[in-house]
């Protein structure tokens, strides 16, 4: 079974037109696909017209008790179930899901290092693969909202890129998974002004030169962190591209974007 595992995120969530386009192509690629979605910038608007400054440390969020209740609110609650309606209008019977909502993922709350105390973020434990197998076998198309829980009653927020990762290798075990992350940019930049200085392949050799050289920081080091730790851990390919391209990619394998190699 191929099965394509699609994150997106960045600026196409804020935007509606952007989105309602990807959606559409989502809904009309023919093979079996969990979509895993980000935030976007409304957690972090509706934060500050309640005077709770958003936090960040290379690109991940802190996450204090009254950021958690946001947050829950608008990755679980208003994001996902705008993007489910969305892929029943176009024919496609999503549904919408946390990690905790059957158990599917777990996690535990991070602990304080370095100083870095990340408040209620989690750290994924465990993933029930099968169950999402179920849903898919049973025609169903999932889309999860970056969530989880401890087990304790807890919710806990998760790196959106960390649970592209974390169930692309879980589900790797049972099916050959394809993991693809969009965004608003083409590709990886070598030249952040320059839109087409796609690097097309990066192996870990050179993200760590490119790291080094500054080109890539902030938000793009958790996507790549994941995306070598699903190489290394059985997932078959890992691309990242723009939201535009993924009919391309998918549909008619045409060479788009970055993909990360071995």
């Amino acid at each position: 079974m191929r099965l394509y595992i699609i994150k997106i995120g960045g600026n196409v969530i804020d935007n509606e037109q952007a989105l309602q386009k990807f959606l559409s192509e989502y809904a009309s690629l023919n093979a079996p696909k969990i979509l895993i979605h980000g935030g976007g910038k409304v957690a972090t608007d509706i934060s500050a017209g309640l005077g709770i400054e958003a936090k960040m440390v290379e690109g991940r969020r802190i996450t204090d008790a009254e950021t958690l209740k946001i947050v829950t609110m608008v990755y679980g609650g208003l994001i996902n179930k705008r993007v489910v309606a969305s892929l029943q209008k176009h024919t496609c019977n999503a549904i919408g899901l946390t990690g905790a909502d059957a158990n599917i993922v777990k996690a535990s709350k991070r602990p304080v290092k370095n100083g870095i105390d990340y408040g209620f973020v989690g750290d994924v434990e465990s993933v029930q693969a099968p169950v999402l197998m179920n849903l898919l076998q049973a025609g169903l198309s999932p889309v999860i909202a970056p969530l989880s829980h401890d087990g304790q009653g807890n919710m806990l927020n998760i790196n959106a890129d960390t649970m592209a990762s974390v169930t692309a290798v879980a589900l790797s075990k049972l099916a050959e998974v394809h993991l693809v992350y969009c965004f608003e940019l083409k590709g990886v930049l070598e030249n952040f002004e320059d839109k087409n200085s796609v690097i097309a392949d990066i192996t870990p050799d050179k993200y760590q030169e490119l790291k080094e050289k500054g080109i890539i920081s902030k938000g793009m080091i958790p996507k790549l962190d994941n995306s070598f730790d699903a190489i290394a851990s059985g997932v078959a390919s890992v691309r990242i591209c723009h939201a535009d391209d993924l009919i391309a990619l998918v549909n008619k394998e045409e060479k788009v974007g970055t993909t990360l190699r071995k």
